[in-house]
């Protein structure tokens, strides 16, 4: 795991009150959930462009075999 760097951001007080809950229930950190989140989001955000594009690839490459298969 890289450095840690502190910072400062705002949240939603239920927000922030479940992740606490949450913190407590799984005996992890908040600095630790809140890390895996990001990395979590930052990993679909990613993921996500690049499947729609494969997706939609796929289906115009398929189109006719689909419409067939449709009726």
């Amino acid at each position: 795991m890289s450095r840690m760097i502190k910072f400062s951001s705002q949240i939603d007080s239920e927000s922030l009150d479940e992740l606490r809950k949450l913190a407590r229930e799984t005996e992890r950190s908040l600095s630790r959930l809140l890390t895996e989140a990001v990395q979590q989001y930052l990993h679909t955000a990613r993921v996500r462009p690049a499947f729609a594009s494969a997706v939609e690839e796929v289906l115009e490459e398929h189109n006719e075999l689909l419409e067939r298969l449709a009726r």
